[in-house]
């Protein structure tokens, strides 16, 4: 993409602003200007499946050795649990600390049958991740499921024969190379999406300052929990590990965390996330395609951190006290979910009810999140799609890389 004298970031964030106004004092004429942000949110749908599959088998096709993959799988499935492990430990002290769900008014509740919480065993959920029919999860954007199956077709790739080696590799490398295309050109029209999609979100939360008195510490406490996190401990590991000035790294990737926050999607981010790493932080492909499509898949800081203060808040407003036994189990579950939670909007919501049933809690309780899970899905999709951008970084430097910020 061309810069402008004006950068996109700075385009969304006016648009951004914009929306907020526009939501605020005309909510009866966002229905005129609504369309843009469906318009741009079926967009980016259109190109994840595409871009995900394409880059991930180009990608892996592209280290050559097993390993090459093994070694690089490693590091960044380390990453990733590392980091989402500390971030949950984090919202596990504040909302022991701060305590947000004692006297909550459970009149609050709202009825959660439109969200369709399942009660699949973590078993099921792991069975799935192997597809029956591709073409079926394609269709469905299983995307732990096409992962899988794009990791399988890069990896035996390289062991066909010699011909039809670099015939698969040519032909995904300019898959990949199309997909990008469409993504640039679609990134262009960003801010009339962002414009759009937060216009609309303002003029539906006419009661947001009621319900900020009521759930007040609630929101404090998850929104504090994530700015421990992007402030403080994605800082140190990139000072750490990469030797990377945070402040440096956030200016070169902050068009993908307007993005994201204002999508709340880290899957429709994904396009402008891996342009974002690879032209400004100058990390290659080959580490890009590979880590940021997983990450956006499994790599969810943000959405752990929120499930377990959720489940501990629910636990709280029922005057349920839990056992530190109880507590790791919500740690342990809350890591487990955020990994197969779908990178769009409100799948953190939706997968707490794993969290809630591991520990005995009612599902019930996620009527009290309900109200304002929207805002706070906002803050958490940033920090989801800001540490897959460290953690590019940070293997890109361990593989020898250099980043130039």
């Amino acid at each position: 993409m061309k810069k402008s004298k004006f950068p996109i970031h700075y385009q969304i964030l006016l648009a951004l602003l914009l929306g907020i106004l526009f939501g605020y004092f005309l909510p009866a004429q966002v229905k005129y200007i609504s369309w843009m942000g469906d318009i741009f949110i079926r967009a980016l749908k259109m190109i994840i499946i595409p871009l995900i599959l394409s880059s991930v088998i180009s990608g892996v096709a592209g280290m050559g050795s097993a390993g090459d993959l093994g070694r690089l799988g490693l590091k960044t499935i380390g990453y990733y649990m590392f980091t989402s492990l500390i971030a949950i430990l984090t919202g596990l002290a504040l909302v022991n600390l701060i305590q947000p769900g004692t006297g909550v008014d459970l009149g609050l509740m709202q009825q959660t049958d439109e969200l369709g919480l399942g009660s699949k065993s973590f078993r099921e959920l792991l069975l799935e991740i192997i597809p029956v029919n591709i073409f079926e999860t394609l269709v469905q954007g299983n995307m732990l499921s096409i992962i899988f199956f794009a990791v399988l077709s890069g990896f035996f790739i390289n062991y066909t024969s010699e011909k039809s080696r670099k015939t698969l590799t040519a032909f995904f490398e300019s898959f990949f190379e199309l997909m990008m295309k469409i993504t640039l050109f679609v990134i262009r029209f960003a801010p009339f999406g962002v414009f759009g999609i937060v216009a609309l979100q303002v003029s539906r939360s006419a009661d947001l300052a009621g319900l900020a008195g009521s759930m007040g510490r609630y929101m404090l406490t998850v929104i504090f929990g994530l700015l421990i996190h992007a402030c403080i401990s994605l800082p140190v590991m990139l000072r750490l590990m990469a030797r990377i000035h945070p402040l440096r790294h956030y200016r070169a990737v902050s068009s993908a965390l307007m993005t994201a926050f204002s999508t709340s999607s880290s899957s429709a981010t994904l396009p402008l996330t891996i342009e974002s790493v690879e032209n400004n932080c100058r990390v290659s492909n080959k580490i890009s395609s590979f880590t940021l499509p997983l990450g956006a898949t499994i790599n969810m800081d943000g959405t752990a951190l929120y499930e377990c203060v959720a489940a501990m808040f629910i636990a709280q407003a029922y005057g349920i006290e839990l056992s530190f036994l109880q507590q790791m189990i919500v740690v342990f579950t809350a890591l487990l979910a955020s990994i197969g939670a779908a990178g769009i909007p409100m799948a953190g919501l939706v997968m707490i009810s794993i969290v809630l049933s591991a520990v005995g809690l009612p599902l019930e309780g996620v009527g009290l999140i309900l109200a304002v899970d929207r805002i706070l899905d906002m803050f958490r999709t940033s920090v989801n799609v800001l540490s897959d951008t460290c953690g590019a970084v940070i293997i890109a430097r361990s593989e020898g890389e250099k980043i130039f910020l």
